[in-house]
């Protein structure tokens, strides 16, 4: 696919490797631009079980060129199934395909995902140093001194922050901004083999802690749950992870109630509590700009966090393209986004919030509906 080059800047730095660092190095790369990509990580490593891919995500990682590589590898599905905790069916979410050729929705394996958008870094040559990041940065009229955290020192057209929710190049340069904020809840995941029959998503409402399943292959799934989070000083142990969960998942039928019944200690377990925020404007300084969790970190509620963060980096690279200079680009890019992102953030933690509540799943449903309809718009 051509892509509009750009020309108001020849070099840039990603910081942060991961979803969104990736997808911004990719879409700028397409456009001309030198990119060096760094991740703090040694191993480039990703954590975490599965990922639920909306169709808007699914839309975004087809501008990337990745859509047929997610359809072999991860699940696709047409629509989410609501049910009550015990069982009982609720409704079906049909989820319309927002443009031809896309699928509706699905999940992947997120090392799987991770994996894919490597390679693609790789085919368009773009260097990846690993072990690395950011220790000062400076404004220059036309570019970014940057000194690195092993000594060395470099100078760009363009600087992305794109380096996660607890972002040192937003720590740097950007003062006005600040933590992402608790939200009260935690989520659980655990991965394992898809039950007998699933073929779509599911929901589980109604109870003080909604659960999910969201197949990811032909033979995988992972289940997630939401809590109310309870501080402790240490983080519990595999064997505390395993009994916990199981017990969390004591009242509930259906496909989770099935996941109770068979999942082993073997299984991949993780808990964390959950945070979010929108960082406030402007999100970019100089010539220094933050994409992704750095800057719009949200919460699992919409499966959007990955999508917002593909998106993200696409627009940043698309308005740079169609602007002569970079302040320009930067400012649009900004305000191309913000406004959807601060809809998906203040939406997840509402939904959040009447699953603390324990509020009425019916209205928990409409909030989900309205929300994935808005999503379905162009960005």
């Amino acid at each position: 696919m051509n892509r509009e080059t750009i020309s108001s800047i020849a070099t840039a730095l990603v910081v942060g490797g991961g979803i969104g660092g990736m997808a911004t190095a990719i879409s700028l790369a397409e456009r001309g631009v030198k990119v060096d990509l760094i991740d703090l990580d040694p191993e480039w490593r990703v954590y975490g079980a599965g990922i639920t891919i909306t169709g808007p995500t699914l839309r975004a990682y087809r501008q990337l060129g990745l859509l047929e590589q997610i359809k072999q590898q991860g699940a696709i599905t047409s629509k989410t199934r609501l049910f009550r905790y015990d069982g009982h069916h609720i409704l079906d979410l049909e989820e319309p395909v927002i443009e031809e050729g896309l699928p509706a929705t699905g999940g992947i394996m997120r090392p799987i995902l991770h994996h894919i958008m490597q390679r693609r870094v790789t085919e368009l040559q773009i260097p990846v140093q690993l072990g690395l990041t950011v220790s000062a940065l400076e404004n220059r009229d036309d570019g970014v001194d940057v000194r690195f955290s092993n000594g060395t020192e470099g100078r760009y057209d363009m600087v992305v922050g794109a380096d996660s929710v607890a972002s040192g190049v937003r720590s740097i340069a950007f003062p006005h901004m600040g933590p992402a904020q608790p939200t009260g809840q935690g989520c659980w995941r655990i991965s394992i083999a898809k039950p007998p029959g699933l073929n779509a998503s599911e929901f589980f409402l109604g109870h003080a802690n909604p659960a999910g399943i969201t197949p990811c292959a032909p033979d995988k799934i992972y289940l997630w749950m939401l809590t109310a989070h309870v501080e402790r000083e240490q983080h519990m142990n595999e064997e505390e992870l395993f009994v916990t969960l199981k017990e969390l998942l004591r009242d509930f039928g259906g496909n989770a109630g099935w996941i109770r019944d068979t999942m082993t200690r073997e299984d991949w377990i993780n808990y964390r509590p959950l945070a979010a925020v929108l960082q406030p404007r402007d999100w970019f300084n100089g010539r220094i700009v933050l994409v992704g969790d750095a800057v719009h970190a949200t919460t699992p509620h919409l499966a959007s966090g990955a999508g917002m963060a593909v998106e993200s980096g696409i627009v940043l690279a698309e308005e740079l393209a169609r602007t002569p200079d970079v302040a320009s680009g930067l400012r649009a890019y900004q305000e191309r986004r913000f406004d959807r992102c601060r809809d998906v953030i203040e939406t997840s933690v509402a939904v959040g919030q009447l699953q603390l509540e324990n509020g009425d799943p019916q209205i928990h449903a409409k909030m989900l509906e309205g929300a994935l309809h808005r999503l379905n718009a162009p960005y």
